[in-house]
């Protein structure tokens, strides 16, 4: 038996994978990339090593093993069919017959057309009758950490996202409830809803940066179709700048707000706080 991580060497991959060699021994582990090179560290600390690629379902086959536990990684292709590509994965591992699919879902109360591919993907993985988990994770602490730059120089954070608010988490955090779930018994046929344990306004974040960094940081709102305009100028292609900006009308509503708690009891701990996630993007 293998844990099987796809997305490996992707930024929630890796910490998947790193808490997991915390855990349990590396020829356990089995790392899904596209690019070895990119996974040669891994490889080194005994990690088994699998190339595919969500876009060539050909390369799955033979990967899985019976009694496989496997935590397919959403895709970041937004462009490129997200479901058919997940379906892929998840009929290889059907026919091998595993013992676990875990997925990297997005919240259940989300509407979003974000939420649209992973939706798909749950129907499909319910339909399977593979033993699933279900991790609907909310937003990452990181959408947003790692965009300080603009935000710092202009002295203003953009949304379109009026009062509403958002239980974002470390991706470590969600790395954490992932591992619990891979290495844990008990999690067949579940759904966890994923966040971190305070919900934030983008108020509260701007006044959160004002307090770290000193300088005057503020919050101005925009409509959706302002901030599609904005991330454009940017250079995002306007069909994902507009995915993006849903998403903000998605938090308007409240759809990122999550309160069940599952995220800190999956990973044992309480979540990350966003001031942490900060004060630990201003030390980078």
């Amino acid at each position: 038996m293998s844990i099987v991580v796809t997305g490996a060497t992707g930024k929630l991959g890796r910490l998947v994978v790193a808490q997991l060699l915390e855990k349990v021994p590396a020829e356990q582990v089995t790392a899904v990339v596209r690019d070895r090179a990119r996974a040669a560290g891994l490889a080194e600390r005994g990690v088994r090593l699998a190339v595919a690629d969500y876009n060539a379902p050909e390369t799955f086959d033979g990967l899985f093993a019976p009694g496989d536990k496997v935590l397919l990684i959403s895709g970041n292709e937004f462009d490129k069919g997200r479901t058919g590509q997940h379906k892929a994965v998840l009929d290889a591992a059907r026919s091998a017959g595993v013992a676990l699919f875990a997925y990297t879902s997005a919240p259940g109360t989300l509407t979003a057309a974000l939420a649209d591919d992973h939706r798909g993907t749950e129907e499909a993985i319910l339909a399977s009758g593979v033993p699933y988990t279900l991790l609907r994770n909310g937003w990452y602490h990181e959408n947003y950490t790692e965009q300080l730059a603009p935000v710092l120089e202009h002295g203003a954070v953009v949304a379109a996202a009026g009062e509403g608010r958002v239980s974002s988490a470390s991706r470590a955090d969600y790395a954490a409830a992932a591992v619990a779930v891979l290495t844990g018994e008990g999690h067949e046929n579940r759904t966890y809803e994923l966040g971190g344990d305070e919900a934030w306004s983008f108020a509260e974040y701007a006044a959160e940066l004002s307090r770290q960094t000193g300088k005057e940081i503020v919050y101005r709102p925009v409509s959706p179709a302002e901030l599609t305009g904005i991330l454009t100028g940017a250079g995002l292609p306007e069909p994902f700048a507009a995915v993006l900006a849903g998403v903000d009308a998605s938090i308007e509503k409240g759809e990122l707000v999550v309160g069940s708690g599952d995220l800190s009891r999956l990973a044992g701990r309480p979540a990350t706080p966003l001031a942490e996630a900060i004060a630990t993007a201003l030390k980078d």
